[in-house]
């Protein structure tokens, strides 16, 4: 099983982003993410090569319209050269007609490999911080348990086909052209089944409801696709089966909000601890209290960060961080003596307690003088 993430997604751009988008969204993530501005960061290193990776590919026409149909797959097994600085198709045959079909001719090939299959998955943010076993439930194409996917009844077996000689292709004289096509008797396997299997009528693969487990590793995110290879649907008459790709979904969660492996929250906080400072205690994912000092002073959106203590590396080591957004509380419930007390606080005041408050109104009376004049 491996992981990856979308190329659109890796650059924040749409699947219909034109050329100067991409090239000016990769420029700004590159910049961001660089080795030589972050020295000594391996994430941001990892994260350099996969976007380098990401545009290698989407920049290019050809290749962005192979990753647009196969995904990855496109690149691999001497595929593509996504990443690689442009190495060419590994069988252009292969993705030639892929795109225009069999006329113009190509070598002799067996069944082709089953579907894949795409399954959503929306898991909790704890869940993403521990990672988890998930058992899932498809309805797929299995290869046919009663002649094992060859789609011949038992004890029966194939011949040749007498129409294409077992090649796979005839042939047809247009015009001036010879064109070659897939035999419409054999299907391109050159063979026939002399008596189909009865199941699965020839097919060699039968709809079943299968429930298959998924280890979903610690840090995935929104977008986050888990590849689970052979998964997918089985190939007709033996042929391999293709992969099942899951697409991870976060569902909301009741105080965190996540940017990447940051974890954001809002705290309230007294408008005494505000000013005297004092500390808070934050219950993170990770089950430990995370304390959190806060200066005397502080105002109303400052953010103070705990480091360490935000989501896992996705498939790396270390974690990133807690960021936690002040808000500070007026009390509407007081006593007669708090307002009492609050009142001899107020007939102190200098204003400098407050540089801010006065300094606005200082700014008003100057323009209020200025238009009185």
């Amino acid at each position: 099983m491996s992981l990856d993430v979308d190329y659109y997604e890796l650059l924040q751009v749409d699947r219909t982003a034109d050329e100067k988008t991409l090239k000016t969204s990769y420029r700004r993530l590159a910049m961001e993410c660089h080795p030589d501005r972050n020295p000594g960061c391996d994430k941001s290193e990892a994260k350099f090569k996969a976007i380098s990776e990401a545009y290698d590919v989407l920049k290019d026409p050809q290749k962005r319209a192979a990753y647009d149909r196969f995904g990855k797959a496109a690149f691999e097994n001497g595929g593509m050269g996504g990443g690689q600085g442009g190495a060419g198709f590994g069988d252009f045959s292969d993705i030639f007609e892929s795109f225009f079909g069999d006329a113009f001719g190509g070598r002799q090939r067996g069944p082709a490999r089953g579907a894949d299959l795409r399954y959503d998955l929306e898991i909790s943010l704890d869940e993403a911080f521990h990672g988890k076993e998930a058992e899932i439930t498809i309805d797929v194409a299995s290869a046919c348990g009663t002649c094992e996917g060859s789609g011949a009844t038992p004890g029966s077996g194939k011949r040749r086909c007498n129409l294409c000689g077992g090649h796979g292709k005839v042939r047809a004289q247009q015009g001036f052209f010879v064109v070659e096509r897939t035999c419409p008797t054999c299907h391109g396997r050159g063979e026939v089944i002399e008596d189909p299997c009865k199941v699965c009528r020839g097919e060699g693969r039968v709809d079943e409801r299968k429930t298959i487990s998924v280890t979903i590793p610690p840090g995935v995110d929104e977008g986050t696709r888990i590849r689970v290879a052979g998964r997918g649907e089985a190939g007709p008459n033996g042929a391999a089966a293709g992969d099942l790709y899951i697409f991870i979904h976060m569902s909301r969660h009741k105080v965190f909000e996540r940017e990447g492996t940051t974890l954001f929250c809002r705290a309230p906080i007294s408008f005494t601890t505000a000013s005297l400072g004092g500390e808070i205690r934050i219950p993170g994912l990770d089950g430990a209290e995370h304390i959190i000092i806060v200066p005397e002073g502080i105002q109303s959106g400052k953010q103070l960060r705990q480091r360490g203590a935000g989501m896992p590396v996705l498939q790396g080591r270390g974690r990133g961080d807690m960021v936690v957004q002040i808000d500070v509380e007026t009390p509407t419930r007081l006593t007669a003596r708090q307002k009492e007390l609050l009142r001899e606080f107020r007939e102190t005041e200098t204003g400098a307690e407050s540089p801010q408050s006065a300094g606005f109104f200082d700014k008003l009376k100057g323009i209020w003088d200025e238009l009185t004049d």
